[in-house]
């Protein structure tokens, strides 16, 4: 199963409050969200994930984990209904993930 067009804009929408640019894209049938342009959570299964960064591990402490895809390592399952501790999440990640490498043009 992948993730639904729906479910990837209603995790978008609970983003929207942030001053910040909230996009996403399509990425082997599931979705990268993007935060001001950083890469920050992964939705696959209709779930959304974070990678275990060294500074989550107080905010994430009860979460449940998994693995986003085969060959993934484990990953933090993030409840977007906990609307305000999603969007501290957001705003932690987007001040220390760096922007992507542009890729080279062949």
């Amino acid at each position: 199963m992948s993730t639904s067009l729906d479910y990837i804009e209603y995790v978008c929408e609970k983003l929207n409050d942030l001053d910040m640019l909230v996009s996403y894209k399509k990425m082997f049938g599931e979705y990268m969200v993007y935060i001001n342009q950083k890469p920050i959570f992964l939705v696959c299964d209709n779930t959304v994930f974070v990678k275990k960064h060294e500074c989550l591990n107080e905010i994430m402490k009860n979460s449940d984990v998994g693995i986003p895809y085969n060959g993934a390592k484990e990953h933090y399952v993030v409840d977007i209904d906990q609307k305000e501790k999603f969007q501290d999440i957001a705003i932690l990640l987007e001040s220390i993930v760096p922007l992507p490498k542009p890729r080279k043009k062949k």
